[in-house]
Order: structure tokens, then C-alpha cells, then sequence
């Protein structure tokens, strides 16, 4: 969220916006009335600001384009004005604000072309706040569910095919997280603890580039539970799937220095998984 001070910031550039707007003639400034002027030429004023390129003056193009929605809320202008805001107040990385003009505009115009530009802005403005693996997860759960309406609802969009690699990249984020906790439980000798994260990753994160080293961590969580079955199973796997992988082969010479086979093993969960990755069998 962001905190008071940042809206009260773009209120008084509202404000001031309103009041007096710098107009250039014959070299002189002359100090004019925001609601004297024409829509359209509010929204050039505001397009010139966004061209800067700096983010203080991407807030006050912001505030120049919910002018335009405000002084002329149904005219054509008022709708290009607010795409253009929540593209503003993304850029100046007021991911909230740009949220909610997005949001607005999809509420309004649901049908418009620009709809499919209005849903990429509002999930961008989560996807764009996922950093590291150690923040909380709730943002990337909002940035994959909205990219998913992009996909969904605007295949054949210029977003669409932006939003699948960037539905991939936050999907491997989360195995990534999963990955994190698992490898501190192991760490610590927490080893079921441990597995219930791996065992997360490899169910339900399977298409992500963390798969192979949750199968070689099941691996060496297994060993050290002593359960042979599971550990042969998950090395198996690795072999079939991943034997390219450094994974693999700190797999192969841990199990074989147990003097266990890499072959499935056993009737446990792996087993199921065995059979859906390596013999394509779902029931």
C-alpha cells in the first residue's frame, strides 16, 4: 500500500494543476486555469510531461490525466486520459494507484481495445513488485491470477504472449520459495519438514526449473530418514528426466555410495509421480 504522504503528495500536485497551469506564448508564460482549457489540450500538456521520462514529472503527468477524467468525465478524451494515467503512476512506480486507474478503466470500458492494455497495467502493477523469494507470496499469487486473465481473456493480444513468459518466471518464483524453506529445514535436520516442501515443488511447481533440485533434496532427505524406497524412486526420476542436470549426478554418487539402485522403489507418492512423468500414467 502506499502511505499517506505519498497521497498527499499527488493530491497537492492535483491541487496546484488545477490552479495554474504554466502556458508558453511568445516566449512568455502566462498563468491559465486548468478548467479553461480543452480536454485534449490538458492531455498534450500531460503527454509532455510523460515524455520526460522522470518519475516526478510522471506524478504530475498523472495528475494532468485524472484532470481530464474529472473536468470531462464523459467525453473520449476522459477515457484515453485514464489508460494513460495508470500507465503514469505505474511508471512513476505508484503500483496501488496504477492499480486502481486499471482497474477503473477495465470497470468502465470492459469491451474497449484497450481493455487488454488496462488488465496487462494492473497485472504488471504485482508482478513488477515481486523481488526476492524472501518477501511474502501474496503478491505473486495477485500478479499470476491477473496475468492468467490477460492470457485468458485476451489471447490474441500483444500482452498475451508477455504475460505467459512473465506467468512462467512468476510460477518458478514460487517453486523457488517452496525451495527456500525446504532447504533450511534440511539444513537443520528437519528432514519431514523438509520433504513436505520439496514434495510441493515436485506435485505442484513440476514444469519449473526447481524441479531437479527438489528431487535430489527428497533424495538426500530420504537417505538420511532412512527411507531407501522414496530416496531410489525420486533418484530414478532424476535419471529419466533431468540426467544432464549436476542434480543427477550428486544423486547417482550419493545413492550408489548407499549401495542403492536409481530405480523406483516401493508404493509411496513417488511411485505415483514415477508413473505420470516416466510412463504417462494418470490413473
Amino acid at each position: 500500500m502506499t502511505d499517506g504522504t505519498g497521497s498527499r503528495g499527488r493530491t497537492g500536485i492535483a491541487l496546484a494543476l488545477s490552479l495554474v497551469l504554466l502556458a508558453a506564448c511568445g516566449g512568455g508564460t502566462e498563468q491559465v486555469p486548468l478548467d479553461t482549457l480543452e480536454p485534449e489540450e490538458i492531455f498534450r500538456r500531460a503527454e509532455v510531461q510523460l515524455e520526460t521520462g522522470n518519475r516526478r514529472e510522471a506524478e504530475r503527468a498523472a495528475a494532468l490525466f485524472g484532470e481530464v477524467e474529472r473536468l470531462y468525465p464523459y467525453s473520449d478524451w476522459a477515457k484515453r486520459a485514464l489508460i494513460m494515467q495508470a500507465f503514469a503512476l505505474h511508471r512513476n512506480r505508484d503500483y496501488e494507484g496504477a492499480r486502481q486507474a486499471a482497474q477503473r478503466y477495465i470497470d468502465f470500458y470492459p469491451a474497449d481495445e484497450d481493455a487488454a492494455y488496462a488488465r496487462y497495467l494492473l497485472a504488471l502493477s504485482y508482478y513488477d513488485q515481486i523481488d526476492d523469494v524472501g518477501r511474502d507470496q501474496g503478491l505473486t499469487f495477485q500478479a499470476l491470477q491477473a496475468l492468467r486473465e490477460v492470457i485468458e481473456l485476451h489471447p490474441d493480444s500483444e500482452y498475451a504472449r508477455s504475460s505467459v513468459l512473465k506467468f512462467d518466471l512468476a510460477f518458478d518464483h514460487l517453486a523457488a520459495k517452496e525451495m527456500e524453506i525446504g532447504r533450511y529445514y534440511l539444513k537443520r535436520g528437519h528432514y519431514a519438514a523438509s520433504v513436505n516442501r520439496f514434495r510441493s515443488v515436485v506435485e505442484d511447481f513440476q514444469t519449473t526449473t526447481q524441479t531437479p533440485e527438489a528431487l535430489y533434496r527428497l533424495v538426500e532427505a530420504y537417505v538420511a530418514l532412512g527411507l531407501r524406497d522414496e530416496a531410489q524412486t525420486a533418484g530414478a526420476i532424476l535419471g529419466y528426466n533431468f540426467q544432464s542436470t549436476v542434480w543427477y549426478q550428486d544423486a547417482f554418487t550419493l545413492l550408489t555410495g548407499e549401495g542403492l539402485p536409481l530405480e523406483p522403489a516401493g508404493e509411496g507418492w513417488l511411485r505415483g509421480i514415477y508413473r505420470q512423468m516416466i510412463r504417462g500414467e494418470w490413473l
